[in-house]
């Protein structure tokens, strides 16, 4: 059976009431996110299966280690897009990976008619080496560095 698209679950909770909130669980557990789709879980198996350690991916992406596991452990929170890049930039997820990490973290994904975005797509897909590399390559095409974490813990 084809999941049901957000959408459709958006038009079917329109006529739901609270009391009914069971009913709609039950009626459409299959089309439901799973802990196993979260994105802790998500890029904690991308690490395992790449042979990388939260540890190594942190220091790669230039993120505070403490700041980083709580990230990946959901105790705290980022707005910033770019810093969920650089994790997936540092444990060296694919275009596709990193699309779906950002969707899982409900951030937008990178898209291609956006100027920066398009030449972060191109940088998952050519690694021109390390995060400060894509910083100098940024800055070198008159764009914005990625944004660092703020928080010195």
């Amino acid at each position: 059976m084809k999941k049901k698209s957000t959408e459709d679950l958006e038009k079917t909770l329109v006529n739901t009431h609270t009391k009914d909130f069971e009913t709609f669980l039950e009626n459409n557990k299959e089309h439901m996110m799973t802990e196993s789709e979260t994105f802790s879980v998500y890029v904690k198996e991308l690490f395992k299966q790449k042979g990388t350690t939260q540890q190594k991916v942190f220091l790669e992406a230039d993120i505070p280690e403490r700041y980083g596991y709580k990230l990946l452990s959901g105790e705290k929170r980022t707005k910033q897009r770019d810093i969920i890049y650089r994790i997936c930039y540092a444990a060296h997820f694919t275009l596709e990976e990193t699309q779906e990490s950002l969707k899982k973290y409900e951030m937008p994904e990178l898209y291609v008619k956006i100027p920066r975005d398009a030449l972060l797509m191109i940088m998952l897909n050519e690694r021109p080496g390390s995060i400060i590399d894509v910083n100098a390559l940024l800055k070198e095409k008159g764009m914005e560095s990625l944004k660092t974490s703020g928080v010195q813990e």
